[in-house]
């Protein structure tokens, strides 16, 4: 049985669960998030948890088992405390900043570059070299952080670049003299 598979969800007190054939829906004081599971895994809520069950011992149903339960349980967090990722900006004249709901990153191009976070997320630039993006749903953080990141990699010579806050850029020795 998966470790992580088998554990319950529990539904804290605020947040409401409807299961819907296939389709699972999850609202919370943040927001709303629905999500359809896979035919084989079955759902079920029983005495204020969400429990994942799986069919067999197949190891597809066997992978399945515990992603189902981790993506639900995200789905119960991102309702009720929300998810951040923190972005830094390293270099001289590295900038972000906020026009509306843009964010535009000075990074060394030509011209400053333009992200819209969509409607689901939101952006905040606490200071010129920090981004945090903020959100409900787990996988749009986490992609809309690596967009921004991949504006301007991290390199690892100098170390300038967008990287995640804890991410650690590995340094490596420049060029020596030519020896005779």
């Amino acid at each position: 049985m998966s470790r992580i598979g088998k554990m319950p969800i529990p539904i804290p007190a605020g947040v409401e669960v409807k299961i819907d054939g296939l389709n699972i829906n999850v609202k919370g004081p943040k927001g709303e998030l629905s999500r359809e599971v896979h035919k084989d895994m079955i759902v079920k809520l029983e005495d204020g948890n969400l429990v994942v069950t799986r069919p067999s011992e197949e190891k597809e149903h066997r992978a399945l088992h515990g992603l189902t339960r981790a993506l639900l349980a995200n789905m119960v967090d991102g309702v009720t405390k929300g998810y951040e990722k923190s972005l830094e900006l390293v270099g001289v004249g590295y900038r972000a900043a906020k026009q509306g709901n843009k964010l535009v990153l000075t990074v060394g191009y030509s011209h400053p570059v333009e992200i819209d976070p969509g409607k689901d997320l939101s952006i905040e630039v606490p200071a010129p070299n920090k981004v945090v993006v903020k959100g409900i749903d787990k996988e749009k953080v986490g992609m809309l952080a690596a967009n921004i990141r991949a504006v301007r990699e991290p390199e690892p010579y100098k170390g300038k670049g967008i990287k995640y806050e804890d991410e650690v850029v590995r340094r490596k020795v420049g060029k020596t003299g030519a020896k005779k």
